[in-house]
């Protein structure tokens, strides 16, 4: 077992714990970083897997600015803080399962051929990509913008439709 593996599965770990977290934690603000946890593993797995443009997109978009959008959404929302203790039945449940996935996806992993790889894929990988991005695929990525433009305005229609309604009640 090499080092990279032994990080990549170390980092695989703690996406896996943080993505547990996620869904059993009952404070908010807990989840939030929980979530920041599993956002930064898999952008450590793509550094082990030689796709650094996509490691430092991870970190950007949705470990940075997706997460402080929910925080801001978290703060500017009311919610109750109502911490509940979870059954230690579901607890070891929970437990057992990624255990078992752990030991599962391993006998997979461990056992795939990839066959022969291009030595020279991770060399200038975000150049490569931009080339690719810009001269063959740039009609599905200005329509992923505006897609994602669309999608944000309609968002805001929708909050400014809710506080319209809020005030008429009044």
């Amino acid at each position: 077992m090499t080092g990279e593996m032994i990080a990549f599965f170390f980092l695989a770990l703690t996406a896996i714990a943080g993505g547990v977290l996620l869904i059993n934690l009952t404070n908010v603000v807990h989840m939030v970083v929980a979530l920041i946890f599993t956002f930064i593993a898999i952008a450590g797995i793509y550094v082990t897997l030689s796709a650094e443009f996509v490691a430092v997109v991870q970190v950007l978009i949705y470990s940075g600015a997706i997460t402080i959008i929910m925080l801001f959404g978290i703060m500017l929302t009311r919610h109750q803080e109502k911490e509940k203790q979870l059954p230690r039945l579901k607890v070891i449940l929970t437990g057992l399962a990624i255990g078992l996935f752990f030991l599962i996806m391993y006998g997979k992993i461990k056992d795939l051929d990839f066959g022969q790889q291009n030595a020279e894929l991770h060399i200038d990988n975000t150049k490569k990509i931009g080339i690719e991005l810009y001269s063959h695929f740039v009609i599905p990525f200005e329509l992923t913008s505006v897609l994602l433009l669309v999608a944000l305005i309609g968002s805001i229609i929708l909050a400014k439709r809710d506080d319209d309604e809020k005030e008429a009640k009044k």
